[in-house]
């Protein structure tokens, strides 16, 4: 069954790029993302409520509902999307991928997380393999302030996204599941973006085009109501270091969604990313009883050899 979420994640949210890039234009950022979030916490609630999905929560569990939310729904996302504005979206991509780095740097710190060798050893590869895949944004890339802040703000991104998954961890040792959370945090993180955009005098004015509209409901619906209440699930069950790395996964689908609507071309260097993002994850996948039976499969087959050969 985890497999089978890992896998509707990947799917997801890989297309959840082209929805985002479909809403470009002259909706402000702040509006697009505070309607995704408001359909889907509306959503969350009818769900909830008809089918009884929700717990019963304490007062104190609402400080940390309300800390997930702006981090996962409102400063997360204002902060990738305002980097697109200053650097390109590969670039913003590779960033991205680094959350399964903070995230065990973060787990380390808070919760003394340990990590295997392997889990390094694999988000090497898969980040490699990230590079190349966007290595024509990376090579073109010139030192500019742009580049700088908008590098800068797909790091802040990519810390309240971590952020976010640490504190899905606490709610889950409070033995709260991720529907109620996930649910809750919506709200928290509507009422954060609501009052930036209030501060900031944007209109609530909104595109009435059907591209705009088809790509608000997959970002409402399948990308934050499905999406996010898998995901975090995977890090209830996976952990946050391993449901992480679907950051590295999800620009493959991202380009072959691009591939179809966009024409992206691939190259044999996008080709070897792929090769190394997949076989990254793999490596991270590794459990520790099966890498060192695999080392002595190898030792043993090495000493025989030797002993063939003397």
């Amino acid at each position: 069954m985890t497999a089978i979420l890992y896998l509707l994640m990947i799917f997801v949210w890989g297309f959840s790029w082209i929805a985002i890039k479909w809403q470009e234009g002259s909706v402000p950022t702040e509006i697009s993302i505070f309607y995704r979030f408001v359909s889907a916490a509306i959503l969350m609630f009818l769900i909830g409520i008809v089918f009884k999905k929700f717990q019963k929560t304490k007062p104190d569990n609402h400080v940390f509902f309300a800390l997930q939310g702006v981090c996962l729904f409102c400063c997360n996302f204002l902060a990738f999307y305002g980097a697109t504005h200053y650097i390109a979206s590969g670039l913003t991509a590779v960033v991205m991928a680094t959350a399964p780095i903070f995230n065990a740097v973060h787990g380390r710190l808070i919760y003394g997380t340990q990590v295997k060798p392997n889990f390094w050893f694999g988000v090497v590869v898969g980040l490699s393999g990230i590079c190349l895949l966007f290595g024509v944004d990376l090579i073109q890339a010139e030192l500019s302030k742009d580049l700088l802040y908008g590098l800068m703000l797909s790091l802040m991104g990519t810390w309240c996204f971590s952020m976010g998954n640490m504190i899905s961890i606490y709610n889950s040792r409070k033995q709260i599941q991720p529907f109620t959370a996930t649910s809750y945090a919506m709200v928290y993180g509507c009422i954060a973006l609501f009052i930036i955009i209030t501060l900031k005098g944007l209109s609530f004015e909104i595109d009435m085009s059907p591209k705009y509209l088809m790509s608000l409901v997959y970002l409402a619906v399948p990308a934050s109501v499905i999406g996010f209440t898998v995901y975090l699930i995977l890090v209830d069950r996976l952990g946050a270091n391993q449901a992480s790395y679907l950051m590295l996964i999800t620009p493959i689908v991202a380009l072959m969604v691009s591939s179809i609507f966009e024409d992206y071309q691939w190259s044999l260097f996008s080709g070897l990313g792929l090769v190394l993002v997949i076989s990254g994850n793999l490596i991270t996948q590794l459990k520790p009883v099966a890498l060192s039976a695999h080392c002595r499969a190898v030792v043993n087959r090495y000493n025989r050899w030797r002993c063939r050969t003397a």
